[in-house]
């Protein structure tokens, strides 16, 4: 299915939306090996991999259900359908595995493991992802909530501003939009598909590429990596902004290439609350950032003068590294 069929009214209605099991499938898919791990996605990696193995090692059909289920360039059925509109937790969304019959779960899986032809294969499965969330994710899920929203904040103001080109083109690898209604979601020779009278949601995770997902016949989604918000440490800035205004300051300032709210901030950063706004109300009083409200938040941006400041300690930065 490389091209979507988009009218104006699927467009006016796509959303986006945060999912917590497309979270703990994308967790999932790097503890178990089968996808690259990004900055920030596990918060203790090596011993995260460990304790997912020593869980496997006991679990022959849950190994199984690895093997079928994450492929090179695939991912089953059973772990891409969008949220429903009633699907808002964990718990809500496992719901659909948790009652589904063995033999729909098994005809989704890849290859004939004789491993899978159980009885009790929704739980078992339920077992796996349960594990995941409840060890791995949960237990950061704020954090990555938060950077879920900035991301989302940052790519509806391109939207706005820009255009649908502008806002899907980069959104994962193989996803660009072509013009005339056409998106394609993917590089293979699949025949176009019509979402007429669809909705499209557009969900974000820690995933390195995502992938795309259906409830036919009316509901769509392509899952998509979060733009670079949960990097390891601290973001940088360049070092003659940080020499001329504070490493604090110099690292908010370079952040706000798009509007982010101050917990937005506080969570990529790591800084403390009341640091953050400490250090906007200077950056506000330089005439470098301005604010303005979006709904429940107030969202802070770089004024163009603050435009001009990161774009002259970066080529300073960068003049610097040829010298020497």
């Amino acid at each position: 299915m490389g091209i979507w069929l988009i009218d104006a009214d699927v467009l006016a209605g796509s959303r986006f939306r945060i999912s917590a099991l497309a979270e703990t499938v994308a967790t999932l898919g790097v503890l178990a090996g089968a996808r690259p791990h990004r900055p920030g996605q596990l918060a203790r990696p090596a011993e995260q991999r460990a304790a997912f193995q020593a869980r496997m090692a006991d679990d022959p059909v849950g190994r199984a259900f690895l093997k079928s289920a994450f492929l090179p360039t695939w991912l089953t059925d059973i772990l891409c359908p969008p949220p429903d509109e009633d699907e808002h937790t964990f718990d809500d969304e496992m719901r659909r595995i948790r009652t589904a019959s063995p033999a729909a779960l098994r005809a989704d899986l890849a290859g004939d493991d004789p491993t899978l032809n159980v009885r009790d294969l929704p739980s078992r499965i339920s077992a796996v992802l349960d594990w995941v969330w409840a060890e791995t994710v949960e237990p950061d899920w704020q954090r990555r909530e938060r950077a879920f929203e900035a991301d989302i904040i940052a790519r509806t103001r391109r939207l706005s501003t820009s255009g649908w080109a502008s806002a899907l083109d980069d959104m994962r690898p193989g996803m660009r939009w072509l013009g005339e209604g056409q998106l394609q979601i993917n590089a293979y020779d699949y025949p176009p598909h019509d979402l007429t009278n669809g909705q499209l949601l557009f969900v974000p995770t820690t995933s390195a590429r995502g992938w795309v997902g259906w409830r036919r016949p009316h509901r769509y989604s392509v899952v998509y990596p979060c733009a670079g918000l949960l990097a390891e440490g601290r973001p940088t800035a360049p070092g003659a902004l940080r020499r001329l205004i504070g490493p604090a300051r110099a690292t908010l300032l370079s952040l706000l290439d798009d509007p982010m709210s101050t917990t937005q901030l506080v969570s990529v950063t790591g800084f403390a609350l009341g640091a953050v706004g400490n250090h906007l109300r200077i950056l506000l009083d330089a005439r470098l950032v301005r604010r303005r409200r979006a709904g429940r938040l107030v969202l802070y941006y770089r004024t163009p003068e603050g435009n001009r400041l990161i774009r002259a300690t970066t080529a300073h930065d960068t003049q610097q590294d040829k010298v020497h």
